[in-house]
């Protein structure tokens, strides 16, 4: 941080792999990192250590004309519709650019591609003239996923693409990710905080907390028995609509530390109700507890 003397590690010590043709999941509190991971994935933001691999290339410390190919295999989907689509420009203009300067289509071949793409997100092509602000919230997150998909790519960062938008059209663009899925055989890092959500799109789920991932594995699994105090914490909160099969509300003390100032040894240690001396002290590593299921805790089965 300029001027403090002190670096904020926004992400920190993580490793993460995403297998072809799955929805990772990304899941923790506001200010967890979850976007910034997004970001530097994407190489949108660079990355200042480490390794940052996409189909076996290190991609971490490449240059803008060696990222150009690999951009094409790699989009991003942002949470805001409207302040990612360029006002001034008709829809025409905005999956245009993209296919111009990637070189997809020429010709009369562009207009048939701007067509097929509108009718793939459940628009109609005689609205690629119009201007983002002459559509809704949700048909402007179908543009934003349109372009995404000009480039034909193989993974796409889905930054929070639910939040900003009504409960009854939320249901509509999960339904249409998981159709686009299926049929164009994508790979989704699906970043949300809404956890019935993230359980209803993913396969696996990796929990973030305060820069860092504390639980991944497979969806079901990690729901129906979380190992990390901070995953059981988040999971108590989802709402049931039997009494039955309600999960005891687990109510977490203080706020999250500065992420100037992270606690020494585990992150979460000044809010786990289960911390000991060894939990203040050393920092536990992400370690596999059982077939594809890891948890950065001590005593990650009690």
């Amino acid at each position: 941080m300029p001027g403090s003397g002190r670096i904020l590690h926004a992400v920190d010590q993580i490793s993460l792999d995403v297998f072809p043709g799955e929805t990772l999941g990304l899941v923790g509190e506001s200010g967890s990192g979850k976007s910034t991971l997004g970001r530097c994935m994407t190489r949108l933001y660079d990355v200042t250590s480490g390794s940052l691999t996409f189909e076996g290339i290190e991609i971490g410390k490449a240059n803008a004309r060696a990222l150009k190919p690999v951009r094409r295999k790699m989009q991003m989907i942002f949470q805001d519709p409207s302040s990612s689509l360029n006002p001034r420009r008709r829809v025409r203009d905005i999956l245009g650019e993209v296919l111009k300067v990637h070189a997809i289509r020429t010709g009369s071949e562009v207009e048939d591609r701007l067509a097929e793409l509108m009718t793939l997100v459940g628009l109609r092509p005689e609205y690629l003239d119009r201007y983002p602000h002459e559509f809704s919230g949700g048909q402007r997150q179908r543009i934003g996923i349109a372009r995404a998909l000009a480039v034909e790519p193989q993974l796409i960062v889905a930054d929070e693409p639910v939040s900003a938008l009504d409960v009854s059209v939320q249901a509509q663009i999960i339904n249409l990710f998981a159709d686009l899925r299926e049929r164009l055989n994508l790979t989704y890092l699906f970043i949300a905080h809404d956890l019935p959500v993230v359980r209803q799109v993913s396969t696996r789920v990796a929990v973030m907390y305060l820069g860092s991932i504390v639980e991944i594995g497979e969806t079901d699994t990690l729901y129906a028995a979380p190992r990390h105090p901070y995953t059981q914490a988040l999971l108590s909160a989802i709402p049931q609509p039997h009494k039955g099969g309600r999960r005891e509300r687990i109510l977490l003390k203080g706020e999250i530390p500065s992420p100037l100032n992270p606690p020494k040894g585990c992150k979460f240690s000044t809010r786990c109700a289960f911390a000991r001396d060894i939990c203040h002290e050393s920092r536990p590593l992400l370690t596999e507890t059982s077939t594809n299921h890891g948890v950065a805790c001590h005593f990650p089965l009690e």
